[in-house]
């Protein structure tokens, strides 16, 4: 019976979901010994590195699902550390087997790369994408999200992903390895995450130019274990400079999201980096008009940024052959704006605001166009 008990306590914590890894502990080789004496269980584990950020999450999840077992009462969780050697076996299979980590965003892959692009900055393309990814998330898909705005960036911050001091955290490392956190259910990474420097109350500034920041991109594609997406996005930074040039020259195969305003300026700009995208072999697929016309508590609307520009910028990249939709026009939010600064996205803290409700639309365009197995190369370990 204490053996029947020990076995069904195993499977109960082995169940337990790694909240970096996003995969259960027995799959990971993270269980160890599990004893049961009467109704009392011990449970060990191994975490992946000493001062493992989600050390308390996982001990109290595993001390629940052992305490779940019909017949105990109460748990001993023993939390110890994995050896070198178990954490290079972990991250080769994390790899599936390959000894050196790859690209795993290519043209076979099934996960859907989407470049959020602007032609200005200050069109709110961040607030847009950070918004996206929640919303995707929200409808089950899995989501990573790259924030490529090096000189910018701001994504952490728009989810909430920083301290107390307002500065992200710093990624858990295994290995090689870079293990993104997790806001909203979306797995992200930004650069403003490896700056903190021991006591500064401050993130750095960034002053790289084209080598640099080529290297940066390719790294965040190729280091950090997003694991299975179904969607990968990217806050691209605004024009066509480095990065964009970078990110076609990575994810040629990559779908374009271009955000604009309704003004004539911002549009005809944002018209280019959808044409700059479209010459790598990327595909601009749809547009976002933000800022667009509110309506106010009189009934009457206010258009503080004109009217029409994301329907001029569809109307310019669209062809005979491909149509360009405009997928939301976004209005002025004051809910979209304390969202970003609170870092509690307006799709899921205000879901009725007409600013969310705009970009809920747009995520739901997007999330019934996933990526086929037509024409893909799989790939299998045997």
């Amino acid at each position: 019976m204490t053996d029947a008990l020990a076995e069904s306590v195993r499977r109960a914590v082995a169940a337990v979901t790694d909240p970096e890894l996003r995969r259960p502990l027995g799959e990971l080789d993270m269980v160890r010994e599990i004893t049961v004496s009467g109704a009392s269980a011990e449970v060990g584990i191994a975490l992946t590195i000493v001062g493992c950020p989600a050390a308390d999450r996982i001990e109290k999840d595993v001390r629940d699902a052992a305490a779940s077992v019909a017949g105990i009462d109460a748990v001993d969780v023993r939390v110890g550390v994995m050896s070198p050697d178990e954490r290079k076996a972990l991250t080769e299979k994390l790899r599936g087997g390959r000894a050196k980590r790859e690209m795993p965003f290519g043209p076979d892959s099934l996960t859907r790369v989407i470049a959020v692009t602007s032609g200005k900055g200050g069109v709110g393309k961040s607030t847009i994408t950070a918004n996206l990814a929640v919303a995707l998330a929200a409808k089950g898909l899995r989501v990573g999200l790259i924030d490529a705005d090096v000189h910018g960036f701001s994504i952490p911050g728009l989810l909430g992903l920083v301290d107390d001091d307002g500065l992200p955290p710093a990624p858990t490392k295994l290995d090689d390895l870079i293990l993104p956190p997790v806001a909203y259910g979306v797995k992200v990474i930004s650069i403003g995450m490896f700056l903190r420097r021991p006591g500064e109350d401050a993130a750095g500034a960034v002053a790289w130019r084209g080598p640099m920041l080529h290297r940066t991109v390719q790294q965040f594609l190729t280091d950090v274990f997003f694991g299975d997406l179904d969607v990968l996005l990217l806050d691209m930074p605004p024009g066509t400079g480095d990065v964009a040039i970078s990110v076609g020259q990575l994810l040629p195969h990559a779908d374009v999201l271009v955000v604009t305003t309704p003004q004539a300026a911002a549009a005809e700009v944002a018209v280019r980096s959808g044409l700059v995208a479209r010459q790598t072999g990327q595909h601009p697929i749809g547009v976002i008009e933000n800022m667009a016309a509110m309506t106010l508590p009189d009934g009457t609307v206010l258009d503080l940024f004109g009217a029409g520009g994301g329907e001029e910028v569809a109307r310019a990249l669209s062809s005979d052959d491909v149509r360009v939709p405009l997928l939301a026009s976004v209005p002025l939010s004051p809910a979209l704006r304390a969202g970003g600064d609170d870092g509690r996205p307006v799709v899921l803290s205000q879901p009725d605001d007409p600013a969310a409700r705009a970009i809920d639309a747009a995520a739901s365009a997007l999330a019934v166009r996933p990526r086929g197995l037509a024409g893909k190369v799989l790939r299998l370990n045997v």
